[in-house]
């Protein structure tokens, strides 16, 4: 095997190489892009999600304030009730 024989059949080893790399980066590179989108639909998901719930504890929060004051009024008015009943 001459010199030009032996340089001919390394190009032609290190082209193939080449090819198979770049298919393995490409192969990657969409299943990297197939991630990144899954976490995006994911991250809005989240976003949505997110947003209803401090919605709901938007509505709700004057809402407990109210039911803990009728609370301690009903406590309140059991305690009177109770303390009464025990002095009689």
């Amino acid at each position: 095997m001459s010199r030009d024989d032996l340089l001919f059949w390394l190009t032609v080893v290190s082209t193939g190489c080449w090819l198979i790399c770049f298919w393995w980066m490409h192969r990657i590179s969409s299943r990297q892009d197939k991630v990144l989108v899954a976490l995006q639909q994911q991250g809005g998901r989240i976003e949505e999600l997110s947003k209803s719930e401090h919605d709901l504890i938007r509505e709700v929060h004057p809402q407990v304030g109210e039911i803990k004051s009728v609370m301690t009024k009903v406590a309140d008015q059991i305690s009177e009730e109770h303390d009464e009943h025990v002095r009689r």
